[in-house]
Formats: C-alpha cells, sequence, structure tokens
C-alpha cells in the first residue's frame, strides 16, 4: 500500500472518491486493470493456439478475421502491462505524455482493427447467403489477406492526427496524471473518427445482419411450406443441407458482434459527452473504458462457448497439454 500511496503523487486515480480513500480506491483500481489484463492475454493465447490445433476451423473464411481479431485483442492484453506496471511500481516521471500519447493510441488502433474485422464478418456471411454459387470467386484467401492488411493500415492512419495536437484517440480512464489534465478530446476530431470508423462500422453490420436473418427466415419458411406439402425424407433433407450451418455460424458471430456494442456503446457515448464538455467524470470515466476492453477476452469466451469445432479443438489441446505434463 505504501508504493501505491507514492504512485498516487504521479498517476491519476479516475476512480477517486477524495482524499482519505485513495489508497484503497488506488488498490481496487490496480486490481482490476491487473486481472483484466491476464485475462486478456490468457484468453486470447487459448484462441490463438487452439486455431493452430483445431483444421476444421480454417474451413470458414471468417477464421481470418477471428484469428485476425485474437492477435488484436492479444495485443491489447499486452499494452494494458503499461498502466499495470505503472500502477504497480514507482513512477520514473520520464516522458510520460509521450507514453501516454503512444499507449492511447495503440489501444485505439487495436480496437478500430477488432470493429473493422466485425464489419468484414458480416460482409462475409452476407456474401455467403446471398450469393452462394460464386462465393468461392469472390472470397479467396488472397483477397481476405489484402483486406487484413488494408484493415491495419487504415486503423494505424485514422488515429495518426493525434499526434500532431488534434485531439485524443479515444482513451480515457486515464492512468497517467498527464492523460487526464493535459491531454483533453476535441469535438471535431471525435466526430472524425465517428463518421470515419464507428458508424460505418456499425452501419453495415446492422445492414448485412438485418438481410442474413431475414434471408435465413425466408429459406426456414419455404423449407417448413415444402413440409407440409411433401412430408418426405428428401425435403428433410434440403432442409438440413442448405442454409441451416450459415445460420448456426452466423448467429456465434452475431453474439461476438452483439457484446462487443453492448460493451463500447457506453464508451462511445462517454466518448462523445466529454468531447463535447457536456459532462466529465472521472468515475464514469475509468469504468467505460475498461469495460470496453474487456471484450477483448469476452470474445473467446463466447466463441469457446457457442462453436462446437472450437470447444473440440480446446479439448484436444487440453488432452495434449495434459498427456504432456
Amino acid at each position: 500500500s505504501s508504493s501505491v500511496m507514492n504512485r498516487s503523487e504521479h498517476l491519476s486515480c479516475p476512480l477517486g472518491f477524495g482524499h482519505y480513500n485513495a489508497v484503497d480506491i488506488c488498490i481496487l483500481e490496480t486490481v482490476v486493470i491487473v486481472l483484466l489484463t491476464f485475462l486478456i492475454i490468457a484468453g486470447n493465447l487459448t484462441v490463438i493456439f487452439v486455431f493452430h490445433c483445431a483444421p476444421l476451423l480454417h474451413h470458414y473464411t471468417t477464421s481470418y478475421f477471428i484469428q485476425t481479431m485474437a492477435y488484436a485483442d492479444l495485443f491489447v492484453g499486452v499494452s494494458c502491462l503499461v498502466p499495470t506496471l505503472s500502477l504497480l511500481h514507482y513512477s520514473t516521471g520520464v516522458h510520460e505524455s509521450l507514453t501516454c500519447q503512444v499507449f492511447g493510441y495503440i489501444i485505439s488502433v487495436l480496437k478500430s482493427v477488432s470493429m473493422a474485422c466485425l464489419a468484414c464478418i458480416s460482409v462475409d456471411r452476407y456474401l455467403a447467403i446471398t450469393k452462394p454459387l460464386s462465393y468461392n470467386q469472390l472470397v479467396t484467401p488472397c483477397r481476405l489477406r489484402i483486406c487484413i492488411i488494408l484493415i491495419w493500415i487504415y486503423s494505424c492512419l485514422i488515429f495518426l492526427p493525434s499526434f500532431f495536437g488534434w485531439g485524443k484517440p479515444g482513451y480515457h480512464g486515464d492512468i497517467f496524471e498527464w492523460c487526464a489534465t493535459s491531454w483533453l478530446t476535441n469535438a471535431y476530431f471525435t466526430g472524425f473518427i465517428v463518421c470515419l470508423l464507428y458508424a460505418p462500422a456499425a452501419f453495415v453490420i446492422c445492414f448485412t445482419y438485418f438481410h442474413i436473418f431475414k434471408i435465413c427466415r425466408q429459406h426456414t419458411k419455404e423449407i417448413n411450406d415444402r413440409r407440409a406439402r411433401f412430408p418426405s425424407h428428401e425435403v428433410d433433407a434440403a432442409g438440413e443441407t442448405g442454409h441451416s450451418p450459415d445460420r448456426r455460424y452466423a448467429m456465434v458471430l452475431f453474439r461476438i458482434t452483439s457484446v462487443f456494442y453492448m460493451l463500447w456503446l457506453p464508451y462511445i457515448i462517454y466518448f462523445l459527452l466529454e468531447s463535447s464538455r457536456v459532462l466529465e467524470n472521472p468515475t464514469l470515466s475509468f469504468l467505460t473504458t475498461w469495460l470496453a476492453i474487456s471484450n477483448s477476452f469476452c470474445n473467446c469466451v463466447i466463441y469457446s462457448l457457442s462453436n462446437s469445432v472450437f470447444r473440440l479443438g480446446l479439448r484436444r489441446l487440453s488432452e495434449t497439454i495434459c498427456s504432456s505434463c
């Protein structure tokens, strides 16, 4: 606790409610960040290893984007080691502003990659259901790799103006005092990010999943009508081999997307309010930030619970580790 008390002189404690409880709040803050850092790194390392151990997962073209998200989320966890080590050790006071800017930029880029990957996944599933005959010609491994490279380049470029003094890239819940007091958000830069990243990604996801489930619902209705008219095994077989696997897989990805936006929506709303100088609350800043960052761990949990092939790969990986031990 003495280490945390000395750190409180150099750090911003977002949950501080007064000088009397400053040490206890900083300890609570440290526990939350350390726990999230451990869970994010461990969870995404597991996802990456399972993808390498389960060849069936590579049959899905979306596995490219899922693995990209896993690597991005893993780097989020590694990046969170910066505030973790800052809270656990004494402050050196060296290049605090640069450390704060680089950390905020990296976190923003990595979450932009995740958001763009979710939008690309929805487009991929939309093409798989609406254009099943020409899907293999439209979506090739080469095009998928190019798309992933463009996602990384775009994500790096869109937050680059923050280094030239044009606002904050979106990181709140500041650990360093300089981030909280000297690096302020800018309404114009926030609008720039919303118009070029948040809004397009949300629109694409809403549009594609709306049409995906609409088509699947129509297909299910047609199958039920055929079964009512011609109750035979041929119709049942046709229904089982139709869009049912695509719909189940789309549901898995839809759950991941829904949880992503549920965890990130409070953060985006607070980001907009703070940029407009409508609301500035350190407690909300800390909670919304780390709630959004916790999504990096939630992705692997949802995927492991929803995908049977992934569970099989996880079981095989566990058996391999246990047998070697």
